[in-house]
């Protein structure tokens, strides 16, 4: 699902509450439109909207995107399938993306370390 491999070329996610769709297009290499488009066929997506209708994702708003551009870029999904199998995922936090999540955090504990020295 998220593996390493596709997310080496996609950037760390920063430590905010929320994210524009905007940002969220760069932190994950899909288009605004893309991003639109996924609300309607991912009941899982689903980003707080303000006054005019402007979306403001969450950090796992933004995890669930990567995985679903990795099940349907990388794996070859569907959208169908990609749903379905979202959907018959188990509640336990995938693996994969613990490790990624790690993996970040170890990044920014080094920036830390080094801004400390």
């Amino acid at each position: 699902m998220l593996e390493a491999s596709n997310n080496s070329e996609l950037p760390p996610i920063p430590a905010k509450k929320y994210f524009t769709i905007g940002e969220v297009s760069e932190l994950c290499a899909v288009k605004a439109h893309v991003l639109r488009y996924w609300e309607q066929e991912f009941p899982q997506l689903k980003p707080v909207k303000r006054r005019g209708n402007r979306r403001y994702y969450q950090r796992h708003d933004v995890l669930m995107i990567r995985q679903i551009r990795g099940l349907l870029y990388e794996h070859g999904y569907t959208i169908g399938g990609a749903r379905s199998h979202l959907e018959g995922k188990d509640v336990k936090e995938d693996v994969n993306q613990s490790k990624q999540i790690v993996h970040q955090l170890i990044g920014e504990l080094e920036d830390v370390l080094t801004i400390l020295k």
